[in-house]
């Protein structure tokens, strides 16, 4: 008898990869341990296996940078891999949920220089374009800035996904803009991250 490979069962098993993520207790990880979590993430991504971060719901993901601690944030923005990979994963998500409504008839630009990068002045750079209805973000900086937006990656994940507001961190001098200040304090507006779920 000849058994076949269960290769059926792979979407009921991203299903449960969602429910297993909400169920981990990242705060009783230490920062090393947390980094592991997403550095595996990203391992199983890579090697195809459909258990990635980009697979999970964006709940699913938002609850895990809102239960993570500054330190485990600082820690997995100081790898230098998974920096690239985490901050990709945020820029994908904020296209993906732009307020159609809110972003309508608008054009505008905004770059971001995340610091401790390893890039030109010790940044790294992202530039992310609404037009058209859309959102695109990328590393190529090919056109002029509406505002160009400086802080710390861990501030960044924080506000993107909501944890953080914005003008708390503007008021306490972690947010640098050069241009549009309104527009630049406004911007995650333009889009409905949803809430992380409870576990």
């Amino acid at each position: 008898m000849r058994f076949r490979r269960r290769r059926a069962a792979m979407p009921a098993a991203l299903g449960g990869f969602d429910g297993f993520a909400r169920s981990i207790d990242v705060t009783k990880l230490d920062e090393a341990q947390f980094v592991r979590l997403i550095e595996t993430l990203d391992m199983l991504g890579k090697a195809g296996t459909g258990i990635e971060l980009s697979a999970l719901r964006t709940e699913t993901f938002v609850g895990i940078i809102a239960m993570a601690s500054a330190a485990q944030l600082d820690a997995l923005m100081e790898h230098t891999d998974l920096r690239g990979v985490v901050l990709n994963e945020i820029f994908a998500r904020m296209s993906k949920h732009l307020h159609s409504e809110r972003a309508a008839g608008l054009d505008a630009v905004l770059h971001w220089r995340f610091t401790g990068g390893c890039e030109n002045g010790g940044y790294d750079r992202y530039q992310t374009v609404i037009a058209d209805g859309r959102c695109t973000s990328g590393i190529v900086q090919d056109r002029d800035p509406r505002a160009t937006v400086t802080l710390a990656p861990t501030d960044f994940l924080r506000v993107s996904t909501g944890i953080t507001a914005a003008p708390l961190l503007f008021l306490r001098g972690r947010i640098k803009v050069k241009g549009d200040i309104p527009f630049a304090a406004g911007f995650v507006n333009y889009f409905d991250i949803p809430r992380p779920e409870e576990p």
